[in-house]
């Protein structure tokens, strides 16, 4: 007796299709689970077992054979239990055989109750495109399932998932609704508006810089100047994510089980803040045989907020390079290379030194040895510093301007600046997929729509004989003054943009040394 049914599994950040086969022979009682499981995956044979039993079907008392094909991938997770419970019943012909591809998931309860699984939405777009038409799962996945066009068929109980293979169903599906929702406004998200901010307008035209062509910041100011609020205040400003944008955040929040029973599509742009004690793993992602995405990859599309940075481990900061430049983390393993997207707008934040206060006017409260200021600053490295395009000194904010608690421009107004820098990024890179920003040009790109007049490069040349910048810098600040001109609506960048760009990078001498 034999029967299959199919599940998926994940690969990377991609979903798998997978062949449950099951085969019951005479023989004495022995259920034998083959095709590369781990160890969920393994112990599904009891889970399975008692699932069945529990939800008033026969177990077959034989020989049970159940094969996971491609028998050469490894898979991980507990999704195949419904697939597998499916599989012995059709065997053992206690349900019928179905026409059709229905792809199956679900972890079954002892008691033959369902429960939600991870990695879901990459899962179905690999079956809508090998032509699967209906899931069955369980229902506290249904919300994310509705964002694939296919018929959903949400189950709490290994009953009711045999009921819905038994019987005829429409083909209904939330699809429209869930992909075609509104994105909230923004000021709805939760972050503190920059009308909340007072005075900081020069780190504040920064930030408005960094968010309209996605440009990498660092922080640099004493205690209470208010490093931390002005970060948690970016992402109110932060352009809209277009569709494909949404989605590929999605398949990353799935694959690490961080969308909720009610999530849909993520609208928002994510903003993750890791603690400093983090390790390199954790950040960059990985695991011992199938690697899963770190903050680097949940940060993707959105932000990562390093707060305190040189209070990170100089070898977590370090891993860090190959994201910031291309925009993705690879993990290799023995018999595969995994890549996870992770292109994020990098936030940083640091003190003068160890205490604060060098530096400012309470410079006289700095109890820093030079060698402590050095091994605090040595933390940040060159190569990382050149990967940040904007360095913002924060200063303190005078208390008249406490007391005055004067009017300041609101999130909204910046954000609506924003957008409109965004929408001429979007058509100038229409003729590439990926995330079209300024940050994100290429060499051929750079001589193509960011060119600069001879005041401009004679500029450039002045910054360089006096910062000792490099190339990356040379681009980085070109760059910036791109989205400097987006801002001010103008085709072509003028000397003064280019003269804001390098104000930015005023401090790569004094904190790299």
């Amino acid at each position: 007796m034999y029967a299959c049914s199919y599940s998926g599994a994940i690969l990377g950040i991609d979903g798998m299709m997978v062949s449950v086969e099951t085969d019951i022979a005479n023989g004495l009682p022995q259920f034998d689970l083959v095709g590369l499981g781990g160890s969920a995956v393994k112990e599904a044979r009891d889970r399975v077992r008692a699932a069945i039993r529990n939800a008033g079907y026969d177990y077959p008392m034989q020989r049970i054979t159940v094969n996971l094909a491609p028998a050469d991938q490894r898979k991980e997770g507990s999704g195949f239990d419904l697939a597998i419970a499916i599989g012995i019943l059709l065997a053992s012909k206690q349900i019928p055989p179905r026409e059709g591809k229905i792809l199956i998931l679900g972890e079954l309860a002892l008691d033959g109750s369902l429960r939600p699984v991870t990695g879901v939405l990459p899962i179905l777009l690999e079956a809508k495109r090998n032509g699967f038409t209906h899931v069955i799962l369980p229902a506290q996945n249904e919300a994310e399932a509705h964002l694939v066009d296919m018929a959903v068929l949400p189950a709490q109980h290994l009953r009711e998932a045999t009921r819905f293979w038994i019987e005829e169903w429409e083909n209904n599906t939330t699809y429209e609704k869930n992909t075609k929702k509104a994105i909230r406004l923004r000021g709805e998200n939760g972050c503190p508006d920059f009308s909340h901010v007072y005075g900081q307008q020069f780190v504040k035209r920064g930030l408005e810089i960094a968010a309209a062509g996605f440009h990498n910041v660092i922080l640099v100011g004493p205690p209470g100047s208010g490093k931390t609020l002005l970060a948690n205040c970016l992402p109110g400003i932060m352009p809209q994510m277009t569709m494909d944008e949404s989605y590929e955040v999605t398949k990353i929040y799935s694959i690490a089980g961080q969308l909720t029973r009610t999530s849909g599509l993520i609208s928002e742009r994510p903003f993750r803040s890791p603690h400093h004690t983090i390790t390199a793993t954790a950040l960059i992602g990985g695991g011992a045989q199938i690697p899963r995405p770190g903050e680097c990859s949940l940060s993707h599309g959105g932000i990562l907020f390093l707060d305190e940075m040189p209070e990170f481990s100089r070898h977590v900061l370090e891993v860090l390079r190959q994201p910031l430049e291309a925009g993705v983390v690879t993990i290799g393993r023995s018999k595969q290379v995994f890549t996870f997207p992770a292109r994020f707008l990098l936030i940083g934040s640091c003190n003068p030194c160890p205490c604060g206060f060098f530096g400012t006017r309470d410079q006289q409260a700095c109890s820093c040895s030079p060698l402590q200021i050095q091994k605090y600053r040595s933390k940040l490295s060159g190569p990382l510093l050149d990967r940040i395009d904007l360095h913002l000194e924060v200063p303190r904010v005078p208390v008249q301007l406490l007391h005055e608690r004067v009017e300041e421009e609101s999130t909204l107004d910046i954000q609506k600046r924003v957008e409109q820098a965004r929408l001429i990024q979007l058509e100038r890179y229409s003729h590439r997929p990926g995330s079209p920003f300024n940050s994100t040009m290429n060499g051929g790109e750079i001589r193509r729509y960011a060119s600069l007049n001879k005041e401009g490069q004679e500029l450039l040349q002045l910054a360089f004989d006096r910062l000792g910048l490099s190339a990356r810098a040379y681009d980085r600040i070109v760059k910036v003054a791109r989205t400097i001109a987006d801002l001010d609506g103008t085709a072509k960048i003028e000397a003064a943009h280019v003269a804001e760009a390098i104000r930015y990078r005023a401090l790569d001498r004094g904190i790299a040394n």
